[in-house]
C-alpha cells in the first residue's frame, strides 16, 4: 500500500471518531468456552453511551480459539495475538468450542488493577489469559467496517508488521501487576492505534485489481476523494472540486471513481447523507430542520424531497415508524 492510500485510510479512520475501552481481563482454565458479545453495558464510561462497537481480545498468555457465530471455521490466537471484530458479532471463546458454554455470570469476578474487571475461572491448567475491550463510535452501517471481514487478525510475530506493533503488544503483554503494565487508558488507545494497524495489514494482503469500497480505498485518488467526503459530509462537494483537490480531470476521476465503488461520487454522497440523517432521525431527538443542517441539506424542503425519493416516506413518519419498531421490539 502506497503513502497515499495509507493517508486516505488515515483520514477515514478518523472521522469515525472511535473511543477505546477495556472491560475484562480474564484468565481461563482449560477446558473452557464461553459466549461472547460486547454490550451497551461494557460502554459505560462514555456518556452517551456509543451507537456502535468493534470489538476486540489481546491474548496475553496461552493460546485459545475464537468462532463467529454461524462462521464455519475457526480461529486460534496465541500469546500476542489480537482479534478484532468491526461489527462486533456475537463468537465462542475457549479452548474447546464444541463444549456448552460457561455461564459467565457464575464466574469468579473481581476489579483488578486499575479498575479493569477481572474474570477467572480455574481449570486443569492454564488456558489463556486475555484482555477484552471495545472502541466504540456513532456510525451506523460504516462503508469500511461492513467491508471487513467478520475478524481481523493482528499477529505479533508477523514479518509484515511494524516495530512499533511489536513493541506496543510486548508491553501490553506484561503482568497487571508489574511495575510498567499499562493503565486501562493506555491499553485503549493502544486498541485505536492496532486497530488502525489491522486494517492496513489486511487492506495491504488484498490482491490487486477488483472493484468495491476497500478498492476504492486503496487507490491514490478514489481512496483520497472517500477520506474527504466521509469527513465532511455536510460539505457542499461538486466532482470537479473533488477530482481538482485529488489532481485529476473531472472525467477520469469520476469514471475511476465510479468503476471502483459502483456509484458515481455525487450519488455516493447522498446516499452517506442519507445514512446519516436516518442515524439521526432514529437515535436523537434533534428537530428535522437541524438533521437537514448536519446532512448537508441548504433547506428543510430539499432535505424533505431528498429523503422521500430514498424511504418513500417523509422523514417524520420515518421517525414515528421507527419509534414504533423499537418499542415493538423484544
Amino acid at each position: 500500500m502506497n503513502d497515499a492510500p495509507d493517508h486516505a485510510l488515515d483520514d477515514v479512520l478518523r472521522a469515525l471518531r472511535l473511543r477505546g475501552g477495556v472491560f475484562v481481563e480474564a484468565e481461563f482454565g482449560e477446558p473452557w468456552c464461553v459466549l461472547s458479545q460486547v454490550g451497551p453495558e461494557d460502554c459505560a464510561e462514555f456518556t452517551p453511551l456509543p451507537r456502535e462497537v468493534i470489538a476486540y481480545h489481546y491474548v496475553c498468555e496461552g493460546t485459545m480459539r475464537l468462532r463467529v457465530e454461524g462462521a464455519a471455521r475457526d480461529i486460534e490466537l496465541r500469546a500476542g495475538d489480537l482479534a478484532i471484530l468491526p461489527r462486533n458479532q456475537r463468537h465462542r471463546l475457549g479452548s474447546d468450542l464444541g463444549a456448552p458454554p460457561l455461564p459467565v455470570e457464575q464466574l469468579d469476578h473481581h476489579a483488578g488493577q486499575h479498575g479493569v474487571l477481572r474474570l477467572v475461572h480455574p481449570g486443569q491448567r492454564l488456558g489463556a489469559r486475555f484482555f477484552c475491550g471495545y472502541l466504540g463510535h456513532d456510525n451506523v452501517s460504516d462503508p469500511l467496517l461492513m467491508a471487513l471481514p467478520e475478524v481481523l487478525h493482528l499477529r505479533l510475530g508477523d514479518p509484515a508488521s511494524a516495530q512499533w506493533v511489536e513493541s506496543s503488544l510486548r508491553f501490553a503483554a506484561q503482568p497487571a501487576g508489574a511495575q510498567h503494565g499499562l493503565t486501562p487508558s493506555v491499553l485503549s488507545r493502544l486498541a485505536e492505534l492496532l486497530f488502525a494497524e489491522a486494517v492496513r495489514q489486511y487492506l495491504a494482503g488484498q490482491p490487486e485489481g477488483g472493484n468495491g469500497w476497500l478498492a476504492g480505498l486503496r487507490d491514490a485518488k478514489v481512496g483520497r476523494a472517500l477520506a474527504l467526503l466521509h469527513g465532511e459530509r455536510q460539505r457542499a462537494w461538486t466532482t470537479e472540486e473533488l477530482a481538482r483537490l485529488v489532481g485529476a480531470s473531472r472525467s477520469a476521476f469520476a469514471e475511476r471513481f465510479t468503476a471502483l465503488v459502483g456509484e458515481p461520487p455525487m450519488r455516493y454522497l447522498a446516499q452517506q447523507r442519507m445514512h446519516l440523517a436516518a442515524e439521526r432521525l432514529r437515535e436523537t431527538d434533534d428537530p428535522i430542520a437541524r438533521i437537514a443542517e448536519v446532512a448537508g441539506y441548504e433547506s428543510e424542503p430539499a432535505f424533505h424531497r431528498a429523503f422521500k425519493r430514498a424511504f418513500k416516506e417523509s422523514p417524520a413518519a420515518w421517525r414515528r415508524r421507527q419509534a414504533g419498531v423499537t418499542l415493538l421490539a423484544p
